[in-house]
């Protein structure tokens, strides 16, 4: 496992920015070992996320060829998207090697043993 949180996340962050950044590992740390804890810090975020996208974001997009410009060269230069990744149900059940998938999910197609309707006499 790596460690956490990354040394380098907040160098080139702005001052407000950086606090912030550290506000929230200080947040993750607390909740160490706790993933339901971890989970609801990981949906707050992804819920502050798509807040800020959908409204003020959306809003400060450029309305000119420039200020388009400097935004794909900023995206460009560093590093994309913002972007929230979901957690694929591969990895959560990684750390379930000997689960039982049978006994979790049983048939739900059961076989017919005799091709009649209920009630219906053979």
């Amino acid at each position: 496992m790596t460690d956490y949180p990354p040394g380098d996340r907040s160098d080139s962050l702005s001052k407000d920015l950086s606090q912030l950044s550290d506000l929230i590992d200080q947040a993750a740390l607390g909740r160490k070992g706790n993933s339901t804890d971890l989970l609801a810090l990981l949906r707050l975020l992804e819920r502050c996320h798509r807040d800020i996208c959908e409204t003020l974001f959306y809003e400060a997009l450029p309305d000119n060829r420039q200020h388009l410009y400097a935004l794909l060269r900023d995206i460009e230069i560093n590093g994309g998207w913002p972007y929230i990744q979901r957690m694929k149900l591969q990895a959560l059940l990684t750390n379930l090697p000997d689960f039982d998938f049978d006994t979790f999910s049983p048939s739900i197609v059961l076989p017919l043993e005799e091709d009649r309707f209920p009630g219906e006499e053979k």
